[in-house]
């Protein structure tokens, strides 16, 4: 294992949503390891390093809330924006009208978590990196609050807060730290990109408010 990091991440709403729910937005009961690994990609990321979600504290009660929103059925195609910049003739606006839709989300409210990770180094190495490097960096980035991009909570919409867990910090205490195991049922643990995007899931379970997150190669299974 490699360099271990704990990070605390919040907000006010978050939907993780479920891939098999095509048009209403449904979200898991709790944070995903593929949202999680976005979490801490857009503090720290480079091709030298891979990040490991090792386990997910839920720390506030599961709430959920339902709210009905206007969305665009269809986005500008990137053929007429690529028109339009050579010169040609193209529609770059759409009718809001006849293009509306209503969808329902199905989101958590106050999600609050710590995310239990490390990183290990990849083939695109380079001569320059060392793991010592990416983790101090890491760190210097997570306790000044920087990051490549807002990371968000499962939709961009949903801005996420975060600050670094110092090693000798204790944890804030669960909603569940004393209630046993709770099936989560299926989740999704990341995409597999080396096999055309193909998601994989783990049976997912919170232990006493954790979820242990099972390695990519021993728990992830195609369903």
């Amino acid at each position: 294992m490699g360099y271990g990091i704990k990070l605390h991440v919040w907000g006010d709403y978050a939907c993780f949503t479920r891939p098999e729910m095509k048009v209403e937005r449904v979200g898991y009961d709790a944070m995903t390891p593929s949202a999680a690994r976005g979490v801490l990609e857009a503090i720290h990321w480079k091709p030298a390093i891979r990040w490991v979600i090792d386990r997910i504290h839920v720390l506030n009660e599961i709430r959920f809330e339902s709210v009905r929103r206007n969305e665009i059925e269809n986005k500008l195609s990137t053929s007429a924006i690529k028109s339009a910049i050579s010169g040609k003739t193209a529609v770059l606006y759409q009718n809001v009208t006849e293009e509306r839709q209503q969808r329902a989300t199905l989101m958590l409210k106050n999600p609050d978590y710590v995310i239990e990770a490390h990183f290990e180094m990849t083939q695109a190495v380079g001569e320059g990196d060392s793991p010592e490097k990416h983790y101090n960096i890491f760190l210097r980035r997570a306790r000044q609050g920087q990051c490549f991009h807002r990371p968000y909570l499962g939709c961009r919409e949903f801005a996420a807060q975060f600050a670094l867990v110092e090693t000798e910090a204790l944890l804030p205490r669960s909603f569940y730290a004393d209630t046993g195991d709770r099936d989560l049922g299926w989740m999704l643990h990341d995409i597999d990109f080396q096999r055309n995007m193909t998601p994989r899931f783990f049976r997912a379970a919170l232990r006493n408010g954790v979820i242990e997150v099972p390695s990519w190669e021993e728990g992830a299974e195609f369903v």
